[in-house]
């Protein structure tokens, strides 16, 4: 499927969590949500093009928004998002990250209103304009020590211009020297106030309060974390195997 409609409450979100934690008090409402393989495309693409290509993608009436990247050298990537109506471009958005960050878009969420995310990943900071001028104040705002590992980028982004909002990092933090691991978004869920992420973490997931957690077993560990809205705080977070 191109794009996935997640019913209210369909999401089991306390299950295969650790042992200690307790459900977290959101559930899902009705959201148009797609998190799936990156593609490629250019802002000059038609839709048909980009359709073709089966990426992510967010559709609610004749309006479909993709993301993606654009190979800009061959040594690096960086993301593209753009929305259609009827057919026709609307906007495309090429300057997210404009830096030696090797950085794509795989995953979008909108209620087909005011609320979109959108998922990003990045694989270090380097110099220039990346979504570090957009996470100030956020959850977590670098990437962090390290680099090479992939971790994600979620950013809260206007429908209707395609302007990021606020941004926030999501990642993993070894607790052998606290350099940065890597972490993949697999789903997200919106109750109206709250958004819910899973994900595949590596050795260590974070805790709400941004410490790694303990884990036994092998990595990726799923991970499960409830952001407010504007993605300054974790009001929740588990891991299976963690705690």
């Amino acid at each position: 499927m191109k794009y996935l409609k997640f019913p209210a409450l369909s999401v089991i979100l306390g299950a295969n969590l650790a042992i200690t934690a307790i459900a977290p008090p959101v559930l899902a409402q009705d959201t148009f949500i797609s998190v799936k393989s990156t593609v490629t495309f250019t802002c000059n693409d038609t839709e048909a093009t980009i359709k073709g290509k089966n990426g992510p993608r967010v559709t609610v009436g004749t309006t479909n928004i993709y993301v993606g990247y654009q190979q800009v050298s061959s040594t690096n990537k960086n993301p593209r998002i753009i929305r259609f109506d009827n057919g026709v471009k609307k906007w495309c958005r090429t300057d997210y990250e404009t830096t030696s960050d090797d950085s794509t878009g795989y995953g979008l969420l909108w209620n087909g209103s005011d609320v979109l995310y959108g998922v990003f990943s990045s694989t270090g900071s380097q110099t220039g304009d990346d979504f570090r001028r957009f996470t100030t104040g956020r959850w977590l705002s670098s990437y962090g020590t390290g680099g090479g590992a992939k971790v994600a980028i979620i950013a809260r982004i206007n429908p209707s211009n395609g302007d990021v909002n606020y941004a926030t990092f999501l990642t993993a933090k070894k607790l052998s020297d606290g350099k940065t691991n890597s972490l993949v978004v697999t789903g997200l869920s919106w109750n109206g106030k709250s958004l819910t992420v899973e994900a595949d973490s590596w050795w260590s997931p974070r805790r709400a309060d941004k410490n790694s957690m303990i884990c036994v077993g092998t990595s990726p560990f799923k991970y499960t974390g409830v952001f407010g809205g504007d993605l300054k705080q974790v009001s929740w977070a588990a891991a299976t195997g963690c705690y």
